[in-house]
């Protein structure tokens, strides 16, 4: 979590992993013109900055400023809400050194760094550093740095390194990784053709130590070189190539350019099962590939003594159905009986219209396993897993298929490889029980082997993690209570009415780009459709009325289905409740908190009188459900939120909390 500089942070395998979300001014803002200016003199050859952090300083010579790294621990304090540990401050010391070691000794002309910066992502890169060749032209270089003395090869998959007894991503792989997200995110790579190539340096390593690691570089991985303490001359070979004119001003540039979020993932599933991926999947996500492909693959080949039960958790945006995704495409191409299920409706509706005819029985729900063969499928995904029911059996399910099974088991008998993506504080139904525990319950019953894979990572509401822990913070969903929003990550925004929400909104999509929605908790009536066929303006503040989205199985003029509220472009101008956004994404968002919930002073206060959801207040979980029911739907934004309270209190709050 720095800054433009050539940084070598020693990856935390634990969380937290940082993006910076390139951002026009703001980089520049903070190292301030005269840091810029200054970077022609002599004795100064490189910038270093953290972005997202706020802290600026120059690295002179091959010392760093002093003042960086006492600047980065009180900056990541207040943005990540955790002291860094001691490993990371150490790195961050050590790191610097090493990279102004390199470049001092190539004698790298006004090179630009940047650090932790993968667009719209929390995942980071250590170092990406910004020059020009001989030609004059831009040539950035994405440098992932190691601490280690010594690893050896994976024999679980070439792409997985073992250190000491704990796996770990090949860095070549890894840096691979983050190349290609900026080949696919950034408009200058993807549209600009600038030329990002990558590399590793294990500083701390000698070559002998390291040797298995390298010759197990896998065939995809070889475009990436790795260097150890004894390859500085090959690597300062690398720098002189590409850093040889100055970066400044190509760092500039690159800055200056914001991102723009160029992959939602329903925009490219259908590539996705086509067998073209488009989405570059990170650090933990790959290993949850990674894990259920060889658990696959030891079931089809018969070697395998256990069921095998994968277990994927993770926030809002933490890139669970993006691996979803990426298995479906990825197995289905290897002629592997795969299916994707979800107890969402509108999602799995949205997904059948993007693929067409290509879905087929694909996209399915969970209740559709009832009559299901064992091991009938050799993966069965199970997106949202959270949405899992006690029962299959519903109101239109016949009496004589209706089955004493719960519904988790029946998921877990339908597949050699049963992988299950969910997070547990996205619950907002009575009857949804999908929990780790329930699944390990289940799978301890059947004599199963569980694969347990938490993400850290954040590829929605800007990148930000600092922003899912502080939302979840203000709902009081983890401890520690709420605290101000200080962060610049992601674009969040308290106004004093609905015209000025929606008016926000606008701006947004006309000025910046992108989709936006307005939701509201589920606090007014629902009605059908009037006789002309038209939605009725059920959602009334004051003078401002506006229609919820359509209800399921009802056709209106002028608006999409509900299952396509959130992707159609005449879903502007409804409310969508959290039946309808849950599971989606748009790039700005809007709330309304109704007065479901209400702050009282001394905590939340969730009222059952003021919902319009009539299984949700009957359950005794109301409370907690309201409050998921609130985050789900502050977190569908890729860029932004603006909300509006109607209680008056909870509207001074949200003031004092947002600024």
């Amino acid at each position: 979590m720095e800054a433009p500089g050539l940084l070598a942070l020693a990856r935390r395998e634990d969380q937290l992993h940082r993006a910076l979300e390139v951002a026009a001014g703001e980089l520049l803002g903070l190292l301030g013109p005269a840091g810029l200016d200054r970077v022609g003199d002599s004795d100064v050859r490189l910038v270093v900055g953290a972005h997202r952090l706020g802290v600026g300083a120059q690295l002179v010579q091959r010392r760093a400023d002093p003042s960086l790294i006492p600047q980065l621990k009180d900056a990541y304090s207040r943005k990540i809400l955790n002291r860094p540990s001691d490993s990371e401050v150490r790195s961050w010391e050590r790191s610097l050194a090493a990279v102004a070691s390199e470049t001092q000794a190539v004698g790298v002309p006004d090179a630009g760094i940047i650090v932790d910066m993968l667009p719209l992502s929390s995942k980071r890169l250590d170092v990406m550093l910004f020059g020009t060749a001989g030609n004059g032209e831009p040539k950035p270089l994405v440098l992932e740095l190691k601490q280690w003395t010594g690893a050896d090869v994976s024999e679980v998959d070439e792409t997985l390194v073992n250190l000491g007894g704990r796996l770990a991503l090949h860095p070549q792989v890894q840096v691979g990784q983050y190349v290609q997200y900026l080949r696919d995110f950034h408009p200058s790579v993807y549209e600009g053709g600038m030329d990002i190539a990558g590399a590793v340096y294990l500083h701390d390593a000698r070559d002998a130590e390291v040797d298995a690691v390298r010759r197990g570089t896998p065939a995809s991985a070889h475009e990436f070189p790795l260097f150890t303490a004894e390859d500085r001359d090959e690597l300062q070979e690398l720098l002189a190539a590409r850093l040889a004119g100055p970066g400044v001003e190509v760092m500039r540039e690159f800055v200056a350019e914001r991102t723009r979020p160029s992959k939602k993932l329903l925009e490219h599933v259908a590539a996705e099962i086509e067998g073209n991926p488009r989405f570059e999947l990170l650090d933990e996500q790959l290993v949850a590939f990674e894990a259920t492909r060889k658990a696959v693959e030891r079931a089809r080949a018969g070697v395998a003594k256990n069921k095998c039960i994968v277990i994927v958790t993770g926030g809002p945006g933490s890139g669970k159905s993006v691996i979803a995704t990426r298995m479906l495409g990825d197995f289905a191409k290897r002629g592997w009986n795969v299916s994707h299920a979800t107890g969402s409706r509108a999602f799995t509706s949205t997904l059948r219209k993007i693929v067409g005819n290509r879905a087929g029985q694909v996209f399915r729900y969970f209740n559709q396993f009832m009559d299901a063969e064992q091991d009938e499928l050799d993966v069965l995904i199970c997106d949202e897993a959270h949405r899992i029911r006690h029962s299959s059996n519903n109101r239109f399910t016949p009496k004589h298929k209706r089955s004493d099974i719960p519904q988790v088991h029946e998921l877990i008998q339908v597949a050699r490889v049963p992988v299950f993506l969910l997070d547990e504080n996205q619950a907002v139904r009575p009857d949804e029980i999908g929990r780790v525990s329930v699944i390990e319950q289940a799978a301890e019953e059947v004599g199963a082997e569980v694969i347990r894979i938490d993400l850290t990572g954040q590829f929605r509401c800007g990148g930000s993690v600092g922003y899912t822990q502080w939302l979840d913070r203000l709902l009081g969903l983890e401890p520690g209570g709420p605290i101000p929003w200080t962060n610049d990550d992601f674009e969040l925004v308290v106004v004093d009415s609905p015209q000025e929400l929606e008016a926000w909104l606008q701006e947004k999509q006309t000025e910046a780009g992108g989709t936006g929605r307005i939701a509201a908790g589920y606090c007014w009536p629902w009605s059908d459709p009037d006789p002309n066929g038209q939605l009725i303006e059920d959602v009334v503040i004051g003078e401002w009325r506006r229609p919820w989205n359509a209800k399921p199985g009802k056709r209106v003029k002028g608006a999409p289905e509900s299952h396509y509220w959130a992707t159609d472009p005449r879903g502007f101008g409804q409310v969508g409740c959290i039946y309808t956004a849950q599971g989606f994404e748009y790039d700005w968002g809007a709330v309304i908190i109704g007065p479901d919930l209400k702050w009282t002073g001394n905590g939340w206060y969730a009222d059952r009188e003021a919902s319009a959801d009539n299984v949700v207040r009957r359950s005794r979980d109301f409370d907690l459900l309201v409050r998921h029911t609130y985050k789900v739907l502050l977190t569908r934004g890729l860029r932004g939120c603006a909300v509006y309270a109607l209680d008056q209190d909870t509207q001074e709050f949200l003031r004092n909390m947002v600024g």
